[in-house]
């Protein structure tokens, strides 16, 4: 019988030869409340509530007269870049992608708009992300993050939530765009396929995540696809495999083909002080969201590992500007696969190694419909919700000020302007109801710049 001193030798022998072991001591899985499994899962998760964005960034570019093909293959090496970079480095499941917003900024406001050449609006997109991490690197986005109150920081959630329950219903055609007198939105199509499916999957979700079946939503995602496969003609199988394609004939490669020069004109650098902007404030605001929704916060509620997460973020943009791609942020989504149950920075890796394998499998990626990802955007948004009751109606300015972030965020269709009223309207408060020393200088500051960069006229 082995002694217990060469029985517990044994063990830590073969506890390190064991990956698992690793992986769980690594990403702390176990300490966070978390398995392997449940990681792998909430990574594919989020893996399918953001692969749209291979087809949507490219599309848009492409309209800018960018070269689909290379950009296809930009929007996959920066996804894995960032979020292999946030989930092994910063240990957070926080996936990471070219912004839809700063995409349809760049193409339709520098390129088509400004008429800028596409090499120098990837120049702008460089210095945007180098101007972006010089930023996270020398403290100023963890300063932001510590002087943001409490009822913005959680009204910056209650919006995202309701931004998201927008563009899913808006998405699927259960929301649309009034083409009448009236409200901006009206009622869709809520007989049509998308709408219908939509709905009972959002249900289905209801009902699994009650009865704590493992994978909910991403079980929902996969019988909503094999549905559509079956008894929808816009879904159809076109082939798994597409050997990845830098450049279309006659296209020359985008990759390092940036004009740093040309962005660092004066016509060009309020564009890119816009992207910087918008950034520090979308993205901060998104992570600090997906982080407090994942339960990664300290006692202070503080980001844990906040420094490298702010890091990592900017740096993918910096990699997209290299390698032809659009500004690069941390994804909404990954609050879908948060409700999937990702703690871990294991989540975020996985869905960075999905998107260097989709490169290869595109075609597979486009048998998932929009409307079969939309309930789980509309779930984990009605789960953001749940953020109001962390407001103190017994402090009126600092909880109406995080309501008007709130509203804002959706009514504008922008997270940064719902950000700046927020705090515009918190220090008025504060200084109207004489509760001007419950004010610091870092909240006056930023509602400062807030104000001015958008009455100056550089908001996106």
């Amino acid at each position: 019988m082995m002694e217990p001193q060469a029985q517990a030798i044994s063990e830590v022998v073969t506890e390190s030869f064991d990956g698992r072991g690793l992986l769980d001591r690594y990403f702390e899985i176990s300490a966070r409340g978390s398995s392997q499994r449940q990681e792998i899962v909430a990574g594919v998760t989020t893996f399918l509530a953001m692969v749209y964005s291979v087809f949507v960034v490219p599309g848009m570019f492409g309209k800018a007269g960018f070269d689909t093909s290379a950009v296809f293959v930009a929007v996959c090496l920066t996804t894995a870049f960032g979020s292999l970079l946030m989930g092994v480095w910063a240990r957070l499941p926080i996936a990471i992608g070219c912004a839809i917003s700063l995409t349809a900024f760049t193409a339709f406001g520098l390129v088509l708009g400004k008429g800028l050449h596409p090499s120098v609006a990837l120049g702008a997109v460089f210095l945007m992300g180098v101007a972006f991490t010089a930023i996270s690197v020398t403290g100023v986005r963890s300063w932001i993050l510590r002087n943001l109150p409490t009822g913005i920081a959680h009204g910056t959630g209650i919006g995202i939530g309701l931004f998201l329950l927008l563009i899913a219903a808006n998405d699927v055609g259960l929301v649309v765009k009034n083409p009448g007198a009236g409200l901006p939105v009206s009622l869709g199509h809520i007989t049509a396929l998308p709408a219908l499916m939509s709905v009972a999957g959002l249900a289905a979700i209801f009902g699994l995540v009650r009865r704590r079946v493992p994978g909910s939503i991403l079980i929902v995602i996969v019988a909503i696809s094999t549905l559509a496969l079956a008894i929808d003609p816009a879904v159809s199988f076109h082939g798994a495999f597409a050997v990845p394609s830098l450049s279309a004939p006659g296209h020359a490669s985008l990759i390092g083909a940036m004009d740093i020069k040309g962005a660092l004109s004066m016509a060009v650098l309020p564009s890119v002080l816009a992207l910087v902007m918008t950034a520090v404030f979308d993205a901060t605001g998104t992570i600090r969201a997906v982080a407090g929704q994942a339960g990664q916060l300290d006692e202070n509620g503080r980001i844990i590992n906040g420094g490298r997460a702010l890091t990592a973020d900017s740096l993918s943009s910096v990699f997209s500007g290299l390698f032809g791609g659009a500004p690069a942020a941390a994804y909404i989504e990954s609050t879908v696969g948060v409700a999937a149950g990702a703690k871990t920075g294991m989540a975020a890796a996985v869905v960075g190694l999905l998107f260097l394998v989709v490169m290869f499998f595109s075609p597979l990626a486009g048998l998932v419909p929009s409307y079969a990802t939309a309930p789980a955007l509309m779930y984990v948004g009605l789960l953001m919700l749940s953020n109001v009751s962390k407001l103190h109606m017994d402090d009126m300015v600092d909880a109406m000020s995080g309501l008007m972030c709130a509203v804002f965020i959706v009514l504008t269709a922008n997270i940064v302007t719902g950000i700046m009223l927020g705090f515009a309207t918190l220090v008025i408060g504060r200084v109207v109801s004489g509760e001007y020393r419950k004010l610091n200088v870092g909240t006056v500051v930023i509602a400062a710049v807030l104000v001015g960069f958008y009455l100056g006229g550089w908001a996106i």
